[in-house]
């Protein structure tokens, strides 16, 4: 049986690991693909990667570069990528050479025992404290979007049949989830533990509070658990509310009088009032959500592409 792979990688500043990832890829390509292509796409990067990577397409038949309109982000780019594939199979993978082309092979077993997607895992993390945690609390946040406990498994290194995106390929939000958009026309899901390189150029472009921001993202933009952590709070201090009403009342027919004390009474007004403000805090986050969906603005613009030379 033929099999054909598109890689998809999003391109960063990343002018010092370009040749290597391609040096590196192109034997792993041969040996387990009949036919594959390298799509990279520049995320608007300020070094001389889309110089690089136009001189590649120009060089090698199977390279293509796509340019950006401006940066979008990482999930932005490799959507962008996704729907300029053209084989059977789709990778995607970092610039960074973090993901060892090398470990390839094994997402593909994987994937053709019958998962319809395959995550490359660390066998374990490098990062600091902050970014550990920060990048945990993406994860509850993304399984909770995802509605799997595989999102716990999730990473940048993942390969899966071209047949998924079929399953948003309508979709044109500004907030792009990848793993959350996959889990639409995915089924079964698999991970496997992969070697992880440290890092030989720069550093990352995800720090802790990126990460952060990114879990705010995924839990408004493709979760509604914050509007029923609203409602469940809503609830919950109604009867409270309801269970002092009942305790001033009871006082005052047992024993005659009331409950003295403004500051039992600031207490309790400014308790309802900060739930009441969190609950519209939330409510404004989904209606912002809604606001720039309806301006249609697109998850990414190309400004070029590069083909190779024939």
């Amino acid at each position: 049986m033929k099999r054909t792979l598109s890689v998809i990688v999003p391109v960063y500043n990343s002018e010092a690991s370009l040749l290597e990832l391609v040096n590196r890829l192109r034997p792993v390509l041969q040996t387990i693909a009949d036919d594959a292509e390298l799509i990279l796409i520049n995320d608007a990067s300020t070094d001389k990667s889309w110089e690089i990577v136009q001189q590649l397409a120009k060089q090698n038949a199977w390279i293509r570069g796509i340019n950006l309109m401006r940066n979008y982000g990482q999930h932005n780019a490799v959507l962008c990528g996704i729907r300029f594939a053209r084989f059977e199979i789709i990778v995607t993978m970092d610039d960074d050479l973090q993901h060892p082309p090398e470990e390839l092979p094994r997402l593909l077993i994987a994937l053709e025992q019958g998962c319809d997607v395959v995550y490359g895992i660390p066998e374990r993390e490098q990062h600091g404290l902050a970014r550990d945690l920060a990048s945990q609390l993406t994860k509850l946040a993304l399984q909770h979007a995802m509605g799997a406990e595989t999102a716990r498994n999730v990473g940048a290194f993942r390969i899966f049949r071209t047949d998924v995106r079929n399953a948003f390929s309508s979709y044109h939000g500004p907030y792009v989830a990848l793993d959350v958009l996959l889990t639409w026309g995915a089924r079964s899901f698999a991970a496997v533990r992969v070697r992880r390189d440290p890092r030989k150029h720069g550093r990352s472009g995800y720090s802790a509070r990126k990460l952060v921001v990114t879990a705010l993202n995924l839990t408004t933009g493709f979760s509604t658990l914050p509007l029923h952590i609203a409602s469940f709070l809503g609830f919950l201090f109604t009867a409270f509310g309801l269970s002092v009403l009942a305790y001033v009342i009871g006082r005052y027919l047992i024993e005659g009088g009331s409950v003295p004390g403004f500051p039992f009474l600031a207490s309790l007004i400014a308790i309802f009032s900060g739930v009441q403000l969190f609950a519209l805090g939330i409510i404004g986050e989904y209606l912002a959500r809604i606001h720039l969906r309806t301006m249609d603005r697109p998850p990414y613009v190309v400004r070029s592409v590069t083909e190779p030379s024939e």
